[in-house]
């Protein structure tokens, strides 16, 4: 009895750990030709989608997700790639606001505030990514986050419509950090994968239709 009870467990984890593998293959080859380092060879789309995150870490080091990010939206902007930037993040408490926070670093580095629009409802992924669609009537977009993220992302957006291509961040060296980061990410995108082809997950909030502005409205 316990010799069949290990080998179904053993089974289990077998075909388990098969299962994760091939979820993750697929969802970093749906972001293939999709993600751009090179500022040179990036398509341009009228709105980038800047994912949040925190700017500090422990201890009130800076948290070098959120500076490369920054560095790589600007980088947009200045090269006419993008003309108009969408920041979704976490927006829990008075105390925490990643969209606000990254606005003020946006400006502060010579983006126009005009050019700017918050979403306060990006508590994940998902939740960005839809509220980019259903909120602000984006159907084309550059995502930008760092490549592990983007291709998370470009699946997301991709089985929900939308036309995204992303630019990547500079991530950091291999570090805790680092190493933590794509633990994470392995089982976030179990997670998307299981939110899209099974639970049909929707954002936790949805709220006032707000369209971005932009002159040359390419969608």
């Amino acid at each position: 009895m316990v010799k069949k009870v290990l080998y179904i467990l053993f089974y289990f984890i077998i075909v388990s750990s098969i299962l994760m593998l091939s979820i993750n293959v697929y969802i970093k080859d749906s972001s293939n030709g999709r993600i751009y380092s090179n500022i040179k060879e990036i398509p341009k789309n009228s709105v980038a989608l800047l994912l949040g995150t925190s700017k500090y870490v422990k201890r009130g080091k800076i948290n070098y997700f959120y500076k490369y990010r920054i560095d790589a939206t600007v980088e947009l902007f200045n090269a006419g790639k993008i003309d108009a930037i969408l920041v979704s993040g976490d927006n829990a408490t008075k105390y925490y606001n990643e969209p606000k926070r990254m606005r003020i670093d946006l400006i502060k580095r010579g983006i126009p505030k005009n050019k700017i629009y918050l979403d306060f409802a990006g508590f994940r992924t998902l939740d960005s990514i839809m509220r980019a669609k259903e909120i602000f009537d984006i159907k084309k977009v550059t995502i930008v986050t760092q490549k592990f993220h983007l291709e998370r992302a470009i699946f997301i957006a991709n089985a929900n419509g939308i036309d995204a291509i992303g630019y990547e961040a500079k991530s950091i060296p291999n570090t805790k950090a680092t190493l933590k980061m794509q633990i994470r990410e392995f089982f976030a995108r179990m997670k998307a994968f299981l939110d899209i082809y099974i639970l049909h997950t929707t954002p936790k909030f949805f709220g006032k239709f707000e369209k971005i502005k932009i002159k040359e409205n390419i969608w």
